[in-house]
């Protein structure tokens, strides 16, 4: 399925909120992980005294120990040998994109907050560049305050955010791998509503009862395509797979479908099309990863479908 998890780290205890996932993930799809930190040698030095510049060689090696320690000890918390340790210099988001690129099969796993200063990255604006950059799948774990706990993440279920359109139905092949080797329950998702502007009257719109006519429309289209997708499903011999439609804005809708359970993982494309039936997926998909208390997984359009 994937050939390894890259868990990128900055050392702070918000960042390893990803480690119970990462570890879910290698442990189920028996795959190896390779931790990473990244030391910014030109942030190093914004971070240090002018009159200590004169040894910045001295002490971006001695960062470079410093994190190299850091996920040595990490790594113990994973079964013997199965976490490679990786220390890299450049800017976190660009060398955590060129790694992973190495390997379209490589998933990413990291948490979308972290802090800032001297030894630390801005984890939420390089999981921001990480999302629009890479062509690799990609697990975003939004922070929390608390230190995490170091067992397994259990999942239990998988929405999965579907429009109408093939991009969106990308995520499917992942869903699916990911389904048979999770034991995941499946719920294919779609929300349908009308824009803003289609409340209003006269020309090129819409009265009272054009709108609940058109709104009941959209309804029908959207799941009777669901249902299709669900019964696909169940003949590919996928038994704990159902849907759901509902109206309103469609993020706001998967967040608060997920955040029903903690043991739900979010699954989703980075784009789809446009159009009175269509989410743009682009948008959509930043605003749950910011919002979503829930795992969420994404998968760029431009990514190959992988096996089961």
């Amino acid at each position: 399925m994937y050939s390894k998890v890259l868990v990128p780290l900055d050392g702070s205890k918000m960042a390893e909120n990803v480690l119970p996932y990462a570890r879910c993930f290698a442990r189920s799809l028996q795959m190896p992980v390779e931790l990473l930190a990244v030391v910014d040698a030109v942030e190093l030095a914004r971070n240090v005294l002018a009159a200590k510049n004169l040894y910045s060689d001295a002490l971006i090696e001695a960062e470079i120990r410093r994190c190299g320690n850091y996920l040595q000890e990490v790594a113990k918390n994973f079964p013997v040998n199965a976490a490679r340790c990786t220390v890299e210099k450049g800017t976190a988001a660009d060398v955590i994109i060129e790694l992973a690129a190495a390997a379209r099969e490589t998933l990413i796993a990291m948490a979308t907050h972290g802090r800032s200063g001297l030894n630390r990255w801005l984890l939420g604006s390089v999981a921001e560049k990480v999302l629009r950059g890479t062509p690799n799948p990609l697990l975003l774990v939004r922070a929390k305050e608390q230190t995490p706990p170091w067992e397994m993440a259990a999942l239990k279920r998988v929405i999965v955010p579907l429009d109408g359109s093939e991009l969106s139905e990308r995520v499917l092949p992942y869903v699916e791998a990911l389904a048979k080797h999770l034991d995941l329950e499946v719920t294919l998702f779609g929300v349908y509503g009308v824009p803003l502007a289609a409340g209003g009257t006269g020309e090129g719109f819409y009265n009272s009862g054009q709108l609940a006519a058109f709104i009941a429309g959209l309804r029908a289209d959207i799941v009777t395509y669901l249902a299709v997708k669900t019964e696909e499903l169940k003949q590919k011999g996928f038994t704990k797979v159902s849907f759901k439609a509902k109206e309103g804005l469609v993020a706001d809708g998967i967040i608060a479908m997920a955040r029903e359970s903690s043991d739900t993982l979010i699954a989703m494309c980075s784009h789809g099309r446009t159009g009175v039936k269509r989410w743009v997926l682009g948008s959509v998909t930043e605003t749950v990863v910011r919002h979503s208390d829930n795992p969420v997984l994404v998968v760029r359009t431009g990514s190959e479908s992988i096996s089961t």
